[in-house]
């Protein structure tokens, strides 16, 4: 008699998906497409577009991140339990502890985000002075990153104790690496000290709009608002 399968498996999370779990090279595979060259072209064609649309679809743990995120904001860390987020989502809590031990690891997970915002950019700048420029087009494309998350800085706002508690090492890294290349921009003496602080001050105006001003702004659409930092970080850079 063979091993017995676990009934928690990724495949049977993600069947209504119309997903297996991911092959070797990371990709999802796609059940019900042409199987054999007999099927004809209209059969290829199909399992083409229901692969592209199963590509575009987020992934179960990305879904489980954004329900949770909701909740968080409206309810509260405290007051969101692991099965709230899987009613919400349509699945047992068995499968959500398939993909997350535990609720603080959702936070976790949901607070890693936050990092995200401009650390590629910032870390490819590479070891040539940047210039004011160069710097302007990055602060954009991280306000735009950050408008596109403005939940996620109402959710720090809302849940500022539960995520004090959360000292992990992969948090701590995250946030070493971000600080240190940002130093690095910051303290290159071939960039005049004009420029460094005005780079300085244009990133502050993004995370004390987007950031610190929590609830503040709730209210203002995001256009309005992105416009609005915009001219400000704007009138920092120019010359």
């Amino acid at each position: 008699m063979g091993p017995r399968r676990s009934t928690r498996s990724k495949g049977a999370l993600t069947d209504r998906e119309g997903l297996e779990p991911a092959s070797p090279n990371g990709q999802p595979v796609v059940r019900g497409g042409a199987r054999g060259s007999d099927s004809g072209a209209d059969n290829r064609e199909e399992a083409c577009t229901s692969a592209e649309a199963a590509l575009e679809r987020p992934s179960t743990r990305d879904r489980i991140l954004d329900v949770a995120l909701e909740l968080f904001v409206q309810s509260g860390f405290d007051g969101t339990s692991l099965r709230v987020i899987a009613e919400r989502l349509g699945i047992t809590k068995a499968a959500l502890y398939y993909y997350f031990a535990s609720k603080d690891d959702i936070l976790m997970a949901l607070h890693m985000r936050v990092h995200e915002f401009g650390r590629e950019a910032i870390a490819s700048m590479g070891d040539e002075p940047v210039t004011l420029r160069a710097w302007a087009e990055l602060v954009r494309g991280m306000m735009d990153q950050m408008m596109a998350q403005r939940k996620l800085f109402l959710l720090h706002e809302r849940n500022q104790a539960a995520i004090e508690k959360l000292h992990r090492q992969e948090h701590m890294e995250a946030h070493e690496d971000l600080e240190s290349n940002f130093r690095r921009i910051l303290s290159d003496s071939r960039v005049p000290l004009r420029d460094r602080v005005r780079m300085a001050s244009a990133f502050g105006v993004v995370f004390a709009c987007l950031f610190l001003s929590g609830d503040a702004f709730a209210s203002v659409p995001n256009e309005e608002l992105r416009g609005l930092v915009h001219d400000a970080v704007e009138a920092v850079l120019k010359r």
